[in-house]
Formats: structure tokens, sequence, C-alpha cells
């Protein structure tokens, strides 16, 4: 039998996928808690690749505070908290202090396609760029109720609305070069402590923190400005 290479024990997937709390951070130097609603506690150092100009980022790729998130396409928290994470680039991008990384966590024992979906994101990307990349995954997130699992048949669709040719979308996407890519994400966020999605991690400087669950804009939004004063005040 072929190993699962995006396997996470379900109850703890649920029980992630539940929790509300705060966020925490943990670097070399000492660390600094932040918490919103809930319980704040020091975290294990979290050890993440950096970002780069390989990855997706919507914002100033040299924002001062970076939400790096580790999603899954057809999960209901993700589709929830990707549009808290649009209003927070609606109020927060153009300044430049915040950006938004997406990475693929695909939990394929809860959701089958959500591999597929995301090399799908990544030969768009590819073959429309950035903003093409965005578009589709705005797409497959708003086009399906909460609790649906998107329409596969409805992808090709979605690939033209982001304006890439859909013959070299399919070329792409039969030749499976980009699994590997995804399956490494997906281990990359596993390695990272992430047991659920989404798996956000805010990165300021050389220290790390993880946002608990898909908490909504508000719980996001003081977060952000709390950071944004401590960073203001240190003169950052």
């Amino acid at each position: 039998m072929e190993k699962n290479p995006f396997a996470v024990p379900i109850a703890i997937i649920i029980a992630a996928g539940l929790l509300a709390g705060a966020i925490y951070f943990s670097g070399k130097q000492n660390s600094a808690n932040t918490a919103n609603d809930g319980d704040s506690s020091p975290s294990e150092e979290i050890t993440i690749p950096p970002v780069t100009e390989a990855d997706h980022i919507l914002g100033n790729p040299n924002a001062p505070i970076m939400i790096v998130e580790y999603s899954d396409y057809d999960c209901p928290f993700c589709k929830n908290f990707h549009e808290t994470m649009k209003k927070i680039m609606d109020d927060y991008g153009a300044g430049g202090k915040v950006a938004w990384v997406y990475r693929y966590f695909p939990l394929q024992q809860l959701h089958p396609n959500a591999p597929e979906l995301a090399v799908s994101a990544e030969c768009v990307a590819e073959l429309g760029g950035n903003d093409a990349f965005w578009k589709f995954s705005d797409l497959v997130f708003s086009e399906r109720d909460t609790n649906e699992q998107t329409d596969m048949t409805r992808v090709p669709e979605f690939v033209a609305a982001a304006g890439v040719d859909t013959t070299a979308f399919q070329e792409c996407l039969d030749s499976g070069r980009y699994k590997s890519l995804v399956e490494q994400q997906f281990n990359d966020a596993v390695a990272a402590g992430g047991r659920g999605t989404p798996y956000p991690i805010v990165v300021v400087g050389d220290q790390k923190g993880t946002i608990q669950g898909a908490q909504p804009y508000s719980v996001v939004k003081q977060m952000i400005d709390t950071l944004i004063a401590q960073l203001d005040n240190s003169g950052n």
C-alpha cells in the first residue's frame, strides 16, 4: 500500500481546527508573548524555510511582519481565514508593513482533492505569475460553500478566469512536476508543528509565532496593531 505523504492523524487535525487562542513568539532572543483572547505560552522554536522570491507573496516582500500561512484549499477553516487575510491585506498591505505568504498544507485524509488543487495553483503561478496565482486561489475559496469541497470540474474555469491558457495548464498538471514541491511544503508544515489547517506563522525579524487556528478578523487585526506599535516604539 502506497504511503500517503499528506497523512496527519485525523483526531489531531479536528482538534487543532477548533482551537482558539493567542499568538506567541519564540526565537534566539528572549521570547515576547502577545496574547489575544485566550491563553498564551512560550512555544518551542519554530523552523520554516525562509521566505524568498519563489514564494507566493501578497504585499511588500520586505514587510517587517510576514504571515506565512500553510493552507488547504478545501479546508472550511482555511476558507474563513482566507477572507480574514484578504481584509487584513486591504487594511495593511498598501502601507507595506504586512505581507501574506501562501504555502501548501493539503490534508488528503479529509480533503482528497487538496493536493491536486495545490499542484494546480502552482501550475497557474508558473504560467500566469503571482497575480494569476492569487486570483485562482481567491476563486477556489470563494466559489464553494464553507462545508463543501471544490467542484473539480470547475478548475479549468478558474484557470481561464485567472488569465492562464487551459491547454498549457493541463500539460503542466499532467507532468506532475509540482507534486514534490507540494509534498515538501506539507512536510515543512508538519515539521514546524502544524497539526491542522490553517497553520499561520507570523514572522517578525528572527522571531516566529503561530496563530492558533482560523482566528477572526478582529483578533488578527488586534494582533497586527499590537505588533506594529511595538515595532514603531522600537524604532523599526
